[in-house]
């Protein structure tokens, strides 16, 4: 019964997982675009790395104001609006190059995107039941790992010093509005109380800190070394010799490092201490960059590079939902929503933090400088992990884990936990 239900409901939803792909696609596309171009363009990895940041503080910014658009204009006028917005801004990129405009048109495009993947959200929210809700959210964070391999690979279609790849993010970008705006799923209603406990869930850090004290800092650091590895991947790779299509491969191969290891990785705090789990991957990656940073040559064969860029992105890609997992073990039924707000804001901070960080260490130790950054966040985490786990205990009772999105950008359904736990409150 419930397999049937699953399935029905992802036959309906299928319209929005393809537009949320294609949002992805573009979105990774862009990103990757952007840095490439900018190192041809003679860019100084600071001002790529601030490009990066960009986008990151818009996507913190859309993701807890982007809610009251949705729910003053409606789900399918915002998602239009948005859409036409974040299509036009990578023409702008390729109108106007330059190194400090660039991150304002970043900004821009994370506020869209936030506001249009908040929109994707309530809407699968709204046509799924709770019976079947953690699944499709599971569908809906793996579906973004795919598409953002793809988008990826697309770099090899185009050299990024012409107009063309450019042109493809503005196209995929404005097709990701057909599925959606003909989607069989329905639309949420306007002001619903669901999405005002989810967009409008009170922030406050202090208490989550007093809730999850490793979650709080492991969050900002794990944002640090994600959004520094996706900002300035590519600029790392090119600098090391790699052409477009082999910077695509590179890239690719981080994020499907990821989705490989995210599923076993999930299955397996569910049954340990997500804690020991959290640390064991960060003291593996923090252990594994040193090696390449002191014993790997300058300039690694092709298939070492594939190699470790795999294994780094199986190692730190999959984190934040381990984390988030870790704080709702630790968060009442009634302050899931809150409490994924908080996270949120945490992870935006570290993420828009980490290129920045990460464009001044390229700019002053050389191609080294972004790994002993992210290598300095990996090992954070992992020793305020083992001084937290000295300090208590593992919970008892557990959430199921979800994969969450690579990027994650709002709480609806995320706060579906909170309706969940509560049903299971009420059967017992």
């Amino acid at each position: 019964m419930l397999r049937s239900s699953l399935l029905t409901t992802l036959a309906t939803v299928f319209a929005l997982l393809l537009g949320y792909a294609l949002l992805q696609m573009g979105n990774t596309l862009q990103g990757s675009l952007l840095t490439l171009r900018g190192g041809r363009e003679g860019f100084p990895a600071l001002a790529i790395g601030l490009t990066g940041s960009g986008f990151y503080l818009g996507l913190m910014a859309g993701s807890l104001l982007g809610g009251r658009l949705v729910r003053t204009v409606g789900h399918t006028r915002a998602f239009a609006a948005l859409a036409a917005i974040a299509s036009t801004v990578p023409l702008l990129h390729v109108m106007m190059v330059h190194p400090w405009l660039w991150p304002l048109g970043r900004v821009i495009t994370g506020f869209c995107f936030a506001g249009l993947f908040i929109v994707v959200e309530s809407w699968l929210n709204g046509a799924s039941t709770s019976a079947v809700r953690g699944q499709i959210l599971s569908f809906y964070g793996m579906t973004g790992m795919i598409a953002g391999v793809g988008g990826q690979l697309l770099l090899t279609v185009a050299p990024p010093t012409s107009f063309v790849p450019f042109c493809m993010v503005s196209i995929i970008i404005s097709l990701a509005l057909v599925p959606v705006v003909l989607s069989r799923a329905q639309a949420p209603p306007q002001n619903n109380g669901e999405a005002e406990t989810a967009g409008g869930a009170a922030l406050d850090l202090r208490r989550l800190y007093g809730q999850s004290p490793f979650g709080v800092v492991a969050a900002a650091l794990v944002g640090m070394s994600t959004g520094s590895y996706y900002s300035l991947g590519p600029l790392l790779a090119q600098r090391l010799g790699l052409d477009a299509g082999e910077v695509a491969t590179f890239m690719a191969l981080g994020s499907l490092g990821g989705f490989v290891a995210t599923w076993p990785m999930g299955w397996l705090s569910d049954h340990m201490d997500r804690r020991r789990l959290i640390v064991g991957l960060a003291a593996t990656a923090a252990a594994a960059l040193l090696w390449m940073l002191l014993m790997v040559p300058e300039h690694p064969g092709r298939s070492l590079t594939y190699t470790l860029v795999a294994v780094f992105g199986g190692l730190v890609i999959p984190a934040y939902s381990l984390v988030l997992a870790h704080v709702n073990d630790h968060v009442p039924p009634g302050e899931f929503a809150a409490a994924s707000g908080g996270m949120l804001v945490l992870w935006g901070a570290g993420a828009a933090a980490g290129p920045l960080l990460g464009g001044f260490a390229m700019s002053t130790f050389g191609n080294h400088g972004l790994g002993w950054l992210i290598l300095l966040a990996q090992t954070g985490i992992a020793l305020w992990g083992l001084y937290r786990m000295s300090q208590r205990a593992a919970p008892e009772a557990k959430e199921d884990f979800l994969v969450m999105p690579v990027q994650p950008v709002g709480v609806e359904l995320v706060a579906v936990a909170e309706e969940v736990a509560a049903e299971r409150n009420t059967v017992s």
